[in-house]
């Protein structure tokens, strides 16, 4: 069975989107996502929790606060009083009026745009009724376009083993010293990890295995303090992505991302 997230099966490296394009739009919204597109990207990572009623919504954190005009807790809200919300006026007034998606839209949205989801589960107080909610949304059609991740495994080996034939990633910000097994003993189909641990040897295990990996690579103003650092991440991406050993590249701006790959590729 083709992997839909190994490069070697859909034969070019996927650019992501982390939270859309959210650069110059807000975060986890359709304008953001909808400029990750026209700047390259074939993939998206996303935010999702749970509402009042046990709709998944598209938001990074359990309260509105930050990225919109509501306060408190997601989970005590009606979905429909969360799509009411202010989603863009804090990023900039051109955005003021800029909804809250919830997952469903969202995947509508990736068939139209022809896109993947990487779906992070940041709910963290109901998961049984987030995987509920879930299994009642998915339909067979987007089985190959949305995959569920988390820094947490044990909630991907739970909800794959409630949804059969359902892609996982598990989020990493370490090594470790058998990561096949890491990803075996939750039965995850990639593995997502940062640039600053990512190894080339781990790499080639874990796509001898058959498992995905995607690097994230932060936003170019991290770069720029990396440089000046003097660490070598311009080299050792490149090297990766020439190698072979990245099926997805992540990061905060897409156009940096489609440049750095194109000119590594080249």
């Amino acid at each position: 069975m083709l992997n839909p997230y190994l490069a070697r099966d859909t034969g070019f490296i996927r650019l992501c989107g982390h939270r859309g394009h959210n650069l110059t739009s807000p975060e986890n919204t359709f304008p953001a996502f909808r400029i990750a597109k026209e700047l390259g990207a074939s993939s998206l990572e996303i935010d999702t929790v749970l509402s009042a009623d046990n709709q998944i919504v598209v938001l990074h954190d359990l309260l509105l606060d930050r990225t919109t005009n509501g306060k408190g807790a997601a989970n005590r809200m009606m979905a429909a009083d969360i799509a009411q919300l202010d989603a863009g006026g804090w990023y900039a007034p051109a955005y003021a009026g800029t909804r809250v998606p919830t997952l469903r839209q969202t995947i509508d949205l990736a068939h139209e745009l022809d896109m993947v989801l990487e779906v992070e589960i940041k709910e963290k107080l109901n998961l049984d009724a987030y995987y509920e909610a879930l299994a009642a949304l998915l339909q067979p059609a987007d089985m190959d376009r949305v995959m569920m991740i988390s820094f947490d495994h044990k909630s991907l080996k739970d909800v794959k083993a409630r949804i059969p034939g359902l892609c996982t990633g598990g989020i990493v910000h370490e090594r470790y010293a058998d990561p096949v097994t890491v990803a075996r003993i939750s039965d995850l189909d990639e593995l997502c990890i940062d640039l600053d641990v990512f190894h080339p040897d781990d790499a080639a295990k874990l796509h001898a295995a058959g498992i995905a990996l995607r690097c994230h690579a932060y936003k170019p103003s991290t770069w720029v303090r990396a440089r000046e650092a003097g660490f070598q991440w311009d080299t050792d991406l490149a090297q990766y992505l020439r190698s072979g050993l990245i099926d997805t590249l992540s990061g905060d701006d897409v156009g940096w991302l489609r440049e750095f790959t194109e000119k590594a590729l080249a």
